[in-house]
């Protein structure tokens, strides 16, 4: 099974090309070879392309924990730039049907940035989703461990849960992210953003990501936690988000279309051995991140 691995700061993805299996991936082979100890390891697969009657491309996103993601910027990125690799694009925008919905994106000269305009952002309890009455979920309540917090719920096609902190840090991340990725409010999980607002023009954020935990960036939480930044009157519509792996730069238009800028860096491209395929990691073995 031949791989390509790529990240994009810090945030690593393998990319599979259906054309090369011959067949589709299991959830048990998602996770082996995602495993940091047992496989290759990952923050999750992309598997594509695929043709699209409704885009130039599709492609599907996988989480370490064998679930299916609806969008990821930093994968939507990643396998642009894949695409660029393999002279399937140049410099003109092209589209990527995704299951979150269809994205704009552009390879800069050189491929090593790429720009994907990530669509609209909803705060709508019913699109996110988030249970309760209908309604826009700004600055209400949650109660983690004991800690009353205060969160805004966002939606670009994946739902996000955007807690607003005076200061923020991994360790308040890896504690709280996984209790309220869970929490019952949510009945499709979410991810997870911890926000501090620097100045009008940069937020930082500490993430936790649904299906894969703890996590060095993020595109799709670079774009909700700026939204959210913006929809509160905290940041104009341009926003640096910096995260423990690296900047992203985000514009967000008056209707909450949000259009992300980033680096990408090829890593590997490698064979992945059928025996790999034949062992059953121990279940104490955790993954790491």
């Amino acid at each position: 099974m031949q791989f390509h691995k790529y990240h994009a700061l810090g945030n690593d993805y393998i990319v599979l090309n259906p054309a090369d299996l011959g067949s589709q991936l299991t959830s048990s082979q998602i996770r082996l070879i995602c495993h940091r100890n047992y496989g290759v390891g990952s923050d999750g697969i992309l598997f594509g392309p695929f043709e699209s009657s409704e885009c130039d491309f599709a492609v599907r996103i996988f989480n370490p924990d064998g679930s299916e993601a609806e969008k990821s910027g930093n994968g939507l990125r990643i396998f642009s730039r894949y695409l660029w690799d393999r002279e399937l694009v140049h410099e003109r925008p092209f589209t990527i049907l995704t299951a979150g919905g269809k994205v704009t994106s552009r390879v800069h000269r050189g491929g090593k940035k790429v720009t994907v305009d990530m669509g609209r952002v909803s705060f709508d309890s019913r699109q996110v989703p988030v249970e309760g009455p209908p309604r826009e979920v700004i600055n209400e309540p949650i109660v983690v461990d004991g800690q009353e917090l205060r969160f805004c719920a966002a939606t670009i096609g994946n739902p996000h849960c955007v807690i607003l902190r005076d200061e923020i840090s991994a360790g308040d991340a890896q504690k709280w992210g996984p209790l309220i990725e869970r929490d019952p409010r949510f009945p499709n999980r979410t991810n997870v953003q911890f926000m501090k607002v620097l100045d009008r023009a940069n937020i930082r954020i500490e993430i936790w990501e649904r299906g894969a935990g703890y996590t060095l960036a993020s595109g799709s939480s670079s774009s909700a936690a700026a939204a959210v930044a913006y929809r509160l009157g905290l940041c104009d519509s341009h926003i640096a988000v910096h995260m423990p792996g690296g900047k992203i730069e985000i514009t967000v238009s008056s209707g909450f279309s949000v259009s992300m800028t980033g680096p990408v860096t090829r890593v590997a491209d490698g064979i992945i051995s059928d025996e790999m395929f034949n062992q059953t990691p121990s279940s104490s073995a955790g993954r790491k991140t």
